[in-house]
């Protein structure tokens, strides 16, 4: 018996008992569903934490006031000593693994481009900040370092403030007021998308810090220049805890932080926290493929269930075949091309309503999902590696059978 006989015989034989062959074919179908679907998923999880590092910048550090304990009780972050401008510095001269290291202060503000205003963040900060967060401009320029040192009335808009006080106009050479203070728009920050924690970064706008110090705070933040934060980037292939370390140290000693208190600042690795997320995602995408590939192997029982019954009730069939001609390997290729095509057509069914679960978890509960061809051949293969597997000894026991002891079988 030739290849194509094989497959027109085992063809007829599941045609014969189609509702059988479904039923038996829906484990296989499930399976490969739901393993399309969850690798979908753990990938679309991890292709969005890899977007989110690539917004926030590569190898950065953020450097923010902590917390002191007061009669007993501790207090909330950023409840201790405030950092500075020379604290940044300080960092950026004396650590040699810091590439960059940029102060900066922030605060809530209504923005006024003639008739219209909008609600945004003000950052006042240096151009190392830009630097630090791997943030291009889309046009016009960064600060000059005579508008930094004279608080100059100069700003950086992202695209969600130009869109929404300029609409299709250049922002460029505009001029927007702070507070009552009018500021030139000198550059137009390319597009960052949104944060970790969901927050749009184009809704923003960057002054000179001296500026945000000297004309936005009205000088509030005193002589020793105080800032909200410093961002600190590492050179290209320095190591981060080396960089912590070295940060750590320096701020203990500009804070005169006694031996065993606590520290009034706290570092925080943005590079190392998103990369655990993406670990998390990655392994929980390999426990929920393996559940679902739980599925699969259940289907293949199925199939070896329902195969070695149909051996059962075709053993005079069998033994009517050996009879007229037919040896071993013929029946073992018919049976194991019954159990190989079971898998394969329910492989193919579930890629199909997998696709569809796909489609409807992106579209129903907005996760970002990401369907390859990779994960579409690892189930379909995996489905016909079942079929093999599960139908081979099924197979096998129907080419053993001795031809005078299957035609005397009822």
């Amino acid at each position: 018996m030739n290849f194509v006989a094989a497959v027109r015989s085992a063809w007829r034989a599941l045609s014969a008992n189609a509702l059988r062959s479904m039923l038996t074919m829906l484990g296989i179908i499930i399976g490969v569903a739901a393993v399309i679907t969850m690798i979908a998923v753990g990938a679309g999880a991890t292709a969005r934490v890899q977007e989110q590092m690539k917004a926030l910048g590569s190898n950065i550090m953020l450097v923010i006031p902590g917390s002191i304990t007061a009669g007993g009780a501790r207090l909330g972050a950023q409840s201790g000593q405030g950092l500075t401008e020379e604290d940044a510095l300080a960092i950026a001269l004396e650590v040699p693994q810091v590439q960059v290291a940029a102060p900066s202060s922030r605060t809530g503000i209504q923005v006024v481009a003639g008739n219209t205003n909008w609600s945004t963040s003000l950052f006042g900060t240096t151009n190392d900040y830009l630097d630090a967060r791997d943030w291009p401009l889309a046009a016009g320029r960064a600060f000059e370092a005579s508008e930094m040192q004279g608080s100059a009335k100069v700003a950086l808009i992202g695209q969600t403030v130009a869109r929404e006080l300029f609409g299709d106009m250049d922002p460029i050479d505009q001029v927007i007021r702070l507070r009552s203070v009018p500021v030139t728009v000198v550059g137009l920050l390319d597009r960052k998308g949104q944060n970790a924690m969901g927050q749009d970064q184009d809704d923003v706008v960057i002054v000179p810090i001296s500026t945000y110090r000297n004309r936005i705070q009205g000088g509030g933040s005193g002589r020793l220049k105080r800032v909200g934060s410093i961002s600190v980037k590492v050179r290209e292939g320095e190591s981060m805890k080396e960089a912590e370390e070295g940060i750590r140290a320096l701020l203990r000693q500009r804070f005169r932080v006694q031996p065993g208190a606590d520290e009034p600042f706290t570092v925080r690795n943005l590079t190392e926290i998103l990369q655990a997320q993406e670990a998390s995602s990655r392994i929980m995408t390999l426990l929920l493929s393996a559940v679902a590939g739980v599925s699969l192997v259940v289907g293949g029982i199925g199939i070896m269930n329902i195969m070695l019954v149909s051996v059962t009730e075709r053993t005079r069939e069998i033994g009517l075949r050996m009879a007229v001609g037919a040896r071993g390997r013929d029946i073992l290729a018919q049976f194991l091309i019954e159990a190989v095509t079971l898998s394969l057509l329910g492989g193919a069914i579930g890629v199909l309503l997998g696709a569809v679960a796909t489609w409807a978890v992106a579209a129903f509960a907005g996760w970002q999902v990401s369907m390859t061809l990779h994960s579409v051949a690892l189930a379909a293969g995996f489905s016909a590696l079942v079929g093999v597997f599960f139908g081979f000894y099924p197979a096998r026991r129907a080419s053993r059978l001795l031809p005078i002891q299957a035609l005397r079988h009822e």
